[in-house]
């Protein structure tokens, strides 16, 4: 991987990313099959990223974060998701589902109890907006706040959270006036010991095995009022702008694949022969790896443009909702092309769990999937381009 031209790198940022791949390679790679195959969170490597700084690279430096911007968390997240996407899953989770909200809507109280432990690694953070009927459709949300005194009583059933099963502080959203629909959502911060707060069934998924994703349960949680985020009825406009930001993430740890399998059909297609030469001397091949080589370039550059549209809309307030989607939606595409390359220029090697292509294509698959499937990506750029709301 060379440097884009057109995005000039600081020498901070080519530290950050340097660091974060002798990290991945050294510390993460050489774990990333056993811990596929157990299903094991990563608890010790996660609490050493953390204490390197990539749990929370955004996150100012007075709650205990990096205090660096959306291109070095990009740049970062890619070499981790470049050795395992499961750990690269978890970094983004931690960094943008879960920080950037506190970040942004957050009061100087919650940052200071709710960020700092997260950004240095000594606690995990998730977040919950998912229900069993309530994916993309947000608005048919059936979770209820109640107010009660100085708390929230919580009642209601979350899926596919991830990190679920570990987490230490989640982001929920309830709905806390029905007849608002979308507009009567809020947003809680709440720590996992409060009673009520019940974790569930643990998912068993297809791949990014080594992150953990479970149902969660409120059974009459009761939360301080003063973990509410921002006033009653923001939890839609918060969910939608953090998900902005979860895209990117998304988009980095999608390219990480990528390149993963990139590296490995193209180490494979000049080593290995057929008929008297490599297989990359055949067309077939050979245009593969073009394609590939060509896709990920191509979404590197939508990748760093959407960091660079988030940076900016720190100062102007404008989203960056397309160029988000458009980077999720064209990375994650071309993750599962690159996966899917790969195995088949292995043959079936690629098919075999003694190398990691077949890895890469089982966690290639949720990228286009979690954060806003690509059909909802698709509907989010289409309605820009065509001025709908």
């Amino acid at each position: 991987m060379s440097d884009l031209a057109i995005f000039q790198l600081t020498d901070e940022h080519k530290m950050l990313r340097d660091a974060a791949r002798d990290f991945a390679q050294n510390e993460i790679a050489p774990i990333a099959a056993r811990f596929d195959e157990s299903g094991e969170f990563p608890h010790e490597t996660i609490k050493k990223m953390g204490a390197l700084g990539f749990m929370g690279i955004e996150v100012p430096e007075e709650y205990g974060g990096a205090g660096m911007d959306t291109l070095a968390y990009v740049l970062a997240l890619e070499e981790i998701s470049k050795a395992d996407a499961a750990h690269g899953v978890i970094m983004s989770v931690n960094n943008s589902l879960y920080a950037y909200g506190l970040i942004k809507f957050g009061t100087d109280a919650q940052k200071k109890k709710f960020l700092t432990p997260i950004a240095s690694g000594k606690s995990v953070g998730a977040y919950s907006l998912t229900e069993p009927m309530s994916g993309s459709d947000a608005g048919n949300m059936k979770s209820r706040a109640t107010k009660d005194g100085d708390f929230y009583v919580l009642n209601g059933r979350k899926s596919w959270v991830t990190s679920g099963p570990v987490a230490d502080y989640t982001v929920v959203f309830m709905v806390t006036d029905p007849q608002k629909k979308q507009k009567g959502i809020s947003a809680f911060m709440v720590d996992s010991k409060t009673p009520g707060f019940i974790r569930g069934k643990k998912e068993p998924k297809l791949g990014i095995r080594a992150s953990a994703t479970s149902e969660l349960l409120f059974e009459n949680c009761r939360v301080p009022a003063e973990n509410l985020i921002g006033s009653e009825g923001d939890g839609f406009k918060i969910a939608m702008t953090v998900l902005d930001a979860g895209r990117i993430g998304i988009g980095a740890q999608a390219l990480g694949i990528a390149e993963a399998a990139y590296e490995a059909a193209r180490q494979y297609a000049g080593e290995r022969e057929a008929f008297g030469q490599p297989i990359g001397a055949f067309q077939g091949t050979a245009f593969k790896i073009a394609d590939m080589k060509t896709r990920i370039e191509a979404s590197r550059l939508l990748i760093y443009n959407a960091a660079l549209s988030k940076e900016r809309s720190k100062k102007t307030g404008e989203r960056f909702s397309l160029e988000a989607s458009m980077a999720k939606l064209f990375a994650s595409e071309t993750a599962m092309f690159c996966a899917h390359q790969a195995v088949q220029i292995h043959g079936g090697m690629g098919y075999s769990k003694e190398l990691p292509v077949e890895r890469y294509f089982r966690d290639a698959k949720i990228t286009e999937i979690y954060e806003g499937t690509s059909e909802i990506q698709r509907m989010v750029i289409s309605r820009s381009e065509l001025g709908l709301k």
